[in-house]
């Protein structure tokens, strides 16, 4: 057990240390398991933490922003007032595969007023070339297959 929690902690940290220099207003985690390293991320840097989710599922009023999948598409929300104009933001997430997921949480945090200062992901599957989706952006991945 001590080794699964040493081991989560050194991945925070390399998830985190990239961007200890950027001055990071808030940490966003995508459902679900960016959720996890996302407020570990925030916490280690603090700074504040948001989540963004399917449809439906946030208590506030919310914006969304569709994306296409292999099969089909779906969408992410953000609750409305959780970015200010300016804010310096960094997406987190456990898993870069076809990176459609996160290039639609880039573009509803630019929708908002946002400034994406870096993205991260804890595991990048490179034969599917995510990042082809997240050009122009700071990406960092502490594991590549």
């Amino acid at each position: 057990m001590l080794q699964d929690v040493d081991a989560f902690h050194l991945s925070v940290d390399m998830l985190a240390k990239q961007h200890h220099n950027n001055k990071i207003d808030k940490v966003v985690g995508i459902e679900a398991r960016g959720f996890v390293f996302g407020a570990a991320v925030a916490y280690a840097m603090n700074a504040g933490f948001i989540i963004m989710r399917k449809p439906g599922k946030l208590p506030y009023k919310t914006i969304k922003q569709s994306y296409k999948l292999e099969y089909g598409t779906d969408e992410i929300e953000i609750h409305e007032d959780a970015v200010k104009s300016g804010d310096r933001i960094l997406l987190v997430d456990d898993l870069l595969a076809t990176g459609g997921t996160m290039a639609a949480a880039a573009q509803l945090i630019t929708k908002t007023g946002g400034e994406i200062v870096g993205i991260s992901f804890l595991i990048e599957l490179t034969f599917l070339h995510g990042r082809d989706k997240l050009k122009g952006y700071n990406i960092h991945s502490v594991i590549k297959y």
